[in-house]
């Protein structure tokens, strides 16, 4: 049986721009891909902390070093900018893989910098 796991989460990200003519997904800093191990294109959930908003969406890939997260699209309508955001990931894991899997979870700062990886 394939059970659906957490992958990895960006936890408390700051949204820094909001563009609702854009044709949808999610831009996140290049770096912030590398180190939680999500990739452009894949589809992630949102959760908006400051207003309680949840949607999901695909990535698309910001400049690396940007500390970009970009809101596109209709859900531009869900957040705003200076909104904390958890943005995350899952995948399909078979009972072998369950019993040595960890989540990557990445703590962001002030500017969408890395506090920490657990």
């Amino acid at each position: 049986m394939l059970r659906q796991i957490l992958l990895s989460k960006l936890h408390r990200a700051t949204v820094k721009e909001c563009d609702l003519n854009y044709n949808g997904s999610i831009k996140i800093d290049e770096a912030l891909l590398e180190a939680s191990g999500m990739h452009e294109f894949e589809r992630v959930d949102v959760f908006n902390i400051s207003n309680g908003a949840r949607f999901s969406t695909y990535i698309i890939k910001g400049e690396k070093g940007s500390g970009m997260i970009g809101i596109n699209g209709a859900a531009a309508r869900l957040a705003q900018e200076g909104d904390k955001v958890i943005v995350v990931n899952y995948g399909m894991l078979d009972e072998h893989e369950l019993a040595t899997h960890k989540p990557c979870i990445v703590v962001l700062g002030t500017d969408n910098k890395i506090e920490s990886i657990l």
